[in-house]
């Protein structure tokens, strides 16, 4: 009897972990398909009727249609001819690049050897039928408003705006592009701002200007800088010749906040925030005014004087952030 019951007891064990051994290649084989499904989904798409993104973006490589439908590069610069070499040698090779636009506003010409060195930088990356258009646009006088003149003869729509000390790599503008693609009308850029109310006594209060460290504690933003952002050139006519011209006289003044006068400008026009695209960036220049100290109150005062011109906030929060997830493991 009891001999019976050991056996049935060995039994009943062995039977659990036949059962056991046979969930455990269930599941082992189901990965292994999965695995497999997806090597050959990637493999296969193009058969299969599916494309990805960086497949799209590659049989536009060698079209006409795409660089057409590519980016103007508007650079601002000022003194600094190293900086902007290096930054101009670097965006060339980027495959989206359609014209270079650098917005001159030093009381004296570009001098013939930076011209010839730019020129032969662009010509040497004007490859497989691409043509690369580069220009100076001068200005007699010293403005922050110059970065953002008109320019009736762009060939794009985009305008990827940008100062002459920052690098990106060319797979995170390509990415940037695209994602402005689906969202012509807003700033896609990779610096953002925020702001906030500072009650007052009881009273409606005063907005501040929050920084880098302010967008990190609250994961919100409002603003994106243009010193790294996709905008439409429409937006340059805007500021041109429809925005309050005391705006444009207060950033000359100040020598401070056309970029925050251009967040101002798009949200105001859209009723919509901006795009904050992840991205690593490589500052290559010194420290700029945004270190000096009274910074954030002068740019405070900014937010405030726009207000009071446009009679209203048109900033719009958000904590959108378009992320590539080819790029990361888990999203």
């Amino acid at each position: 009897m009891r001999g019976s019951l050991l056996g049935r007891r060995t039994a009943t064990r062995l039977r659990q972990v036949a059962i056991s051994a046979v969930k455990s290649a269930k599941i082992k084989l189901l990965l292994c398909c999965c695995v497999l499904f997806a090597f050959f989904a990637t493999r296969t798409a193009p058969f299969m009727g599916w494309t990805d993104h960086a497949a799209s973006l590659n049989s536009f490589s060698g079209s006409r249609l795409y660089y057409r439908r590519g980016y103007a590069l508007l650079i601002n610069t000022w003194k600094r001819n190293d900086l902007l070499k290096q930054s101009i040698s670097h965006y060339t090779s980027c495959r989206g690049l359609d014209s270079i636009r650098i917005v001159w506003s030093e009381p004296n010409p570009p001098s013939d050897n930076l011209v010839k060195f730019l020129t032969q930088v662009v010509q040497s990356n004007s490859r497989d039928g691409r043509q690369i258009e580069l220009k100076f646009d001068i200005h007699e006088e010293d403005s922050l408003n110059n970065r953002f003149k008109e320019l009736k003869d762009l060939k794009t729509d985009a305008v990827l705006s940008i100062d002459d000390d920052i690098i990106f790599p060319c797979s995170t503008v390509e990415f940037a592009f695209s994602v402005w693609r689906t969202a012509p009308n807003a700033m896609v850029g990779w610096v953002p701002r925020m702001h906030w109310i500072e009650k007052l006594n009881g009273n409606a209060g005063r907005y501040m200007y929050g920084g880098w460290w302010s967008v990190w504690w609250t994961g919100t933003y409002s603003m994106v800088l243009s010193k790294a952002a996709f905008f439409h050139k429409k937006y340059l006519s805007l500021y041109t010749n429809q925005m309050p011209a005391s705006i444009r006289e207060y950033v000359a003044k100040n020598r401070n906040c056309e970029d925050i006068a251009m967040s101002f400008l798009v949200a105001n026009a859209t009723g919509a925030p901006p795009i904050w695209v992840k991205g690593k960036i490589f500052e290559i220049g010194s420290t700029g005014i945004s270190s000096l100290g009274g910074h954030i109150e002068r740019r405070s005062e900014c937010v405030n004087m726009f207000v009071a011109e446009y009679g209203q906030m048109p900033l719009v929060s958000t904590s959108l952030k378009a992320v590539d997830s080819r790029n990361i493991w888990f999203w």
